[in-house]
């Protein structure tokens, strides 16, 4: 016997691979349905670009507001408890952490929006 024909003993196909479900009927507006569906399916992208577009702005605005605030506090804290000697050290650290924080986050979602 060869591998091409089916052996009598051969197990039944799955079910679900057989009976067709609900959703496989035809429908008469499907042509209809299958020329709308890009141009939703485009409407939708074009509204999650936009709203990560927003978002990113939304995020450099309150990074700068917040880095802004930090930079004057931790200055403030810096100059109270550092000595003299090392206070741009500290500062220039705090500075290059807040950066990198802030890079980081802007580095992702620029990556969201080029999906």
């Amino acid at each position: 016997m060869s591998d091409d024909e089916p052996d009598g003993d051969a197990q039944p196909e799955d079910r679900a691979t057989i009976e067709p479900t609900m959703t496989d009927h035809p429908d008469e507006n499907d042509s209809d349905h299958e020329e709308t569906e890009p141009h939703q399916t485009d409407e939708g992208r074009d509204l999650r670009r936009t709203l990560n577009y927003v978002l990113l702005a939304g995020l450099s605005l309150v990074a700068l507001i917040a880095t802004l605030q930090l930079y004057f506090n931790v200055s403030s804290a810096i100059n109270q408890w550092i000595s003299h000697e090392y206070r741009s050290l500290f500062q220039a650290a705090f500075n290059l952490v807040v950066l990198l924080l802030v890079g980081s986050a802007m580095v992702w979602q620029v990556r969201r929006l080029r999906e």
